[in-house]
Parts: structure tokens; C-alpha cells; sequence
């Protein structure tokens, strides 16, 4: 369930409720009476009112400009806002809130739009602090069927951030799509301005570019990384260092997170080609249990022993030590199970005493026919060969190479996530994937800190002793021989 009861203090429900049969002083379109003020912003006042023809609550939100906009400008704000009631009003969402009606009267503009009584993500993180990462879960997964509804209409909502997302009890409803644009809107905006909040807006929209579904879900993630540390990712203490920490930066979560680290980073990678689209995000939020609590992993011994274990918790490892990542466009299919074989360890007290195929990336014997793996075993390609290596990665050192070991299972975790990432994306080139297994080569505990020795000495002789490197390597299912490379040259 999504946050706690309500607080009257907090909600959006000001004043108290006057009687049924008193009429207030005011009444909007012959029909709404005004109860009370809600709050106001930069381009408007909105109001709680009574619908005196259904007999309910509405909120009512009225343009509200300040005095010296030149009437160009005040017919773009107007048409912006009448753009809002044909928006919101065509998008059929729980997580969207309702518009019932607009009108004009002496001049201004009001939509008249549902209730919802409820707190404000922003007020709600105010008032309590960083969230549970089960109810982060919930919330994400219901903002994200909100705006899936809304660019599945061909809207972009364009200011997604807390102060948009209210939450009241189990409930979420995504609000305030005064900026939203339609596709085949022309652009509603004064020369030069750009709209929306700069600490979540994408950076790709900073750069000039148009408002797309997959900056709506950029905004997403700041949204939710907010939700789940309590504090805005990119906020700075002025516009041009947050606009500048948007371009140039990678915020890093303080704590793993299975489900929504990868979410998170995932929704944050830069380029918008590469980040997570809405299908992949939705893949990894049904991998939380029931409930929306985040999975805690299990201890293993040698190697990976959970059948089903999603590939969610495997990249958890990249959130925590490699940042702003981007894996690559790889298919999250809720159906597929991952060709994943059992993990292989290198160095002291490991499966293999060495991995190092220097520039064949081909062998011709299986794995668990020999005790190391030398360049001077390795094959070519384009001949049969028994694995091939399709991607190594140090990442997980880069933070600081003097990095204690992480431990074996964090190791595998990590390895496997890449390996699965780079598996399901166009680097394999083989026909059919379904006749392919993966496997992760990770190195020991007694490798890593070889390596950690290497480094921290001043004998440029021993750079070459031990590893950090992982490594992923491409078999047949049935064991047999591999005849030609599957992997994009």
C-alpha cells in the first residue's frame, strides 16, 4: 500500500466543508461554489468547489496571470490550459486525475476537474522522510501505468516530478498536465523558454530537443530516486548548477536496492536511445514479490542456485558501483527464462587457476575439461570452437580500485547482470538465441586482492598479477560446438 492514513495537515483540503444549502458568495458558471482555496502557482489559482448539478466536490482550476503579460503571451497561457482540459480529459487512468468540464467566464478560463484529497509526494517525503522502498515500488508502478495511459494517447506529460504525483493511501494519481504536449501539438511556449523543472527535467530536453515519452520517464526516475533518498538527485543550489548536474553527473543511491536500483538507473541513463523504456521498467517493477518488498538475496555457494532469480537483482550490483551505467537496449521478456549456466571462478580456490584469453576470444576446449584458460588455447572464431567471449567489464572496481572484495555472491550478482544485459541486446548475432547458453567468469577473493596488491605497490612488474575482471562467455545449450562467432564484430 502506498504511503500511510491520511494527514489533515497535509492534504489538499483546505477549510472547513461549508453545509449543503449554503451558498457561497461566489458561483462559477452558474453551477460550482466556491468552498475554498487549495493553492495557486505560477499559472494558477485552484479552488474546492461544490457541483451543484451532480451534487459533489470538484476542484477548479482557474488561469491566474499576473498583471503586465503581454496578450501574446496571456493567448499562449490560455491555450495552454485549454490544451490541458483536452489532454487529461481524453486519458481514461485511475492514476490520472479526472477532468469534468471547462469553461469560460469574464475572461478566464477553469477546468473543473476530480477531488482527490491527498498529499503531495513532496509534502508526503517532507513530512516522513525517504520511503520504504515497497511503497516507492507501488508508486512507481502506478505513475508508470499513468503515463504508459498517456503516451499510448500521444501526450507527453513534460513536468513529471514530486509535487505531481499525489498520493492518497493505496492511491496515486499522476496531476497537472497544464504543460503536456500532444504529439501533433505545435509548440505552446514563449521563444527561448523551455518548459518544465529543471531538476527533472532530461537532458536531452536541455539540449534543445522536443519532449518525448522517454524524457517524461527520465523525469520519472529523479522522481522516484527523490522518493526513495529524499532529496531531488539533481537539485543544486541554483538553476545553472542544476542544470549543469542534469548534463554532467550520475547520482548514486546510498544503499542496493534489487527491483528499483536498476529501475532507477535505468530510467536515468542519458541518452534517451539507451535508456529503459516503459515495457522493461514495468518487467522489472512485477519482479518484486507480492507487496512491493524488495527481494533480500539469498547466500549461495558455488555459483548461482536460484532457478528463477530475475534479472533485476543481477544488475543490482552496476546501481551501486557503476553509476550512470548504460547497459544497452536488452528485452526484459516476462516469459523468458534467462540462458544462464552455472558461474565459473578464476584465480586461487577457484574453478579454473586462470582466465586470460588474450586476443582469441575462442576456445576449443569446454570449460570443465581444463584448469585454466591461456592465449595460447585460444581459436579462432570463425572456426568450431567449445565458448566465446562476448563481453569482461572492471567496472566494478572503477569506484576506487582499491576496493575490498565485495564477496563472491555480490560478485556473481554483478557479472551476471552484465552478461545477461549484453546477451539480450543486439551483440549477439546468432539466429537462434534459444540454442545459446551464457555463463559468468568471475574472479576469487585471493585474485581481486592480488590485484589490489598490484596496484597499490610502486613494482610496475606486478601490474600484471591478479584481476578484477569479469568476464562472459557464450556456449552451446547442448554443449556442442559452436561453428562460427555470434557476436557483432
Amino acid at each position: 500500500m502506498v504511503g500511510p492514513g491520511r494527514d489533515r495537515a497535509q492534504v489538499w483540503e483546505v477549510g472547513a466543508v461549508d453545509e449543503v444549502g449554503t451558498r457561497p458568495s461566489r458561483v462559477i458558471g452558474e453551477r460550482y461554489q466556491v468552498l475554498s482555496e487549495l493553492g495557486r502557482g505560477g499559472m494558477g489559482i485552484v479552488w474546492r468547489a461544490w457541483d451543484q448539478v451532480i451534487g459533489r466536490e470538484v476542484a477548479i482550476k482557474e488561469l491566474h496571470l499576473p498583471d503586465g503579460v503581454a496578450e501574446s503571451e496571456r493567448r499562449v497561457y490560455e491555450q495552454r490550459v485549454l490544451r490541458e482540459a483536452r489532454t487529461a480529459g481524453r486519458l481514461n487512468d485511475p492514476g490520472v486525475v479526472t477532468v469534468y468540464d471547462v469553461l469560460a467566464e469574464t475572461g478566464t478560463t477553469y477546468i473543473v476537474m476530480e477531488l482527490v484529497q491527498a498529499v503531495t509526494l513532496d509534502q508526503l517525503v517532507a513530512q516522513r522522510g525517504a520511503l520504504p522502498a515497497e511503497t516507492v515500488v507501488d508508486i512507481a508502478t502506478q505513475a508508470l501505468a499513468a503515463l504508459e495511459t498517456a503516451h499510448a494517447a500521444g501526450v507527453v506529460h513534460r513536468d513529471v516530478k514530486p509535487a505531481n504525483l499525489m498520493v492518497a493511501g493505496s492511491r496515486v494519481k499522476l496531476a497537472d498536465f497544464g504543460i503536456a504536449q500532444g504529439y501533433d501539438d505545435p509548440r505552446l511556449t514563449t521563444t527561448g523558454a523551455i518548459i518544465g523543472s529543471p531538476s527533472s527535467m532530461a537532458p536531452e530536453r536541455l539540449q534543445g530537443a522536443e519532449a518525448t515519452p522517454a524524457s517524461d520517464l527520465w523525469a520519472l526516475g529523479a522522481t522516484l530516486f527523490f522518493a526513495l533518498e529524499g532529496y531531488m538527485p539533481f537539485e543544486r543550489q541554483t538553476t545553472a548548477a542544476t542544470l549543469n548536474a542534469v548534463l554532467t553527473e550520475h547520482p548514486r543511491l546510498s544503499g542496493p536496492h534489487p527491483v528499483l536500483g536498476p529501475v532507477i538507473t535505468g530510467l536515468l541513463i542519458a541518452d534517451p536511445a539507451a535508456r529503459f523504456t516503459a515495457a522493461q521498467v514495468r518487467a522489472l517493477l512485477r519482479s518484486a514479490p507480492a507487496g512491493g518488498r524488495e527481494p533480500v538475496a539469498a547466500a549461495s555457494s558455488g555459483g548461482l542456485r536460484r532457478k528463477h532469480r530475475v534479472l533485476a537483482s543481477a544488475i543490482a550490483a552496476v546501481v551501486l558501483f557503476g553509476g550512470g551505467l548504460a547497459l544497452g537496449r536488452f528485452v526484459l521478456a516476462d516469459s523468458e527464462a534467462p540462458a544462464l549456466a552455472e558461474p565459473v571462478t578464476y584465480g586461487p580456490g577457484g574453478d579454473l587457476a586462470d582466465f586470460d584469453t588474450g586476443g582469441n576470444k575462442c576456445g576449443a576446449e569446454p570449460l570443465s575439461a581444463v584448469d585454466r584458460v591461456t592465449e595460447e588455447q585460444g581459436v579462432s572464431c570463425s572456426s568450431a570452437h567449445r565458448f566465446e567471449v562476448f563481453a569482461d567489464d572492471e567496472l566494478f572496481s572503477s569506484v576506487d580500485p582499491d576496493l575490498a572484495y565485495p564477496g563472491a555472491e555480490a560478485m556473481v550478482d554483478y557479472a551476471n547482470g552484465v552478461c545477461s544485459a549484453t546477451f539480450r541486446s543486439d551483440t549477439i548475432i546468432a539466429v537462434g538465441k534459444s540454442d545459446l547458453r551464457f555463463r559468468a567468469i568471475v574472479p576469487t577473493e585471493g585474485h581481486w586482492d592480488a590485484k589490489r596488491a598490484a596496484i597499490g605497490d610502486d613494482d610496475s612488474d606486478n601490474d600484471q598479477q591478479g584481476s578484477h575482471e569479469i568476464y562472459c562467455v557464450l556456449e552451446h545449450a547442448d554443449g556442442d560446438e559452436l561453428q562460427s562467432s555470434a557476436v557483432a564484430s
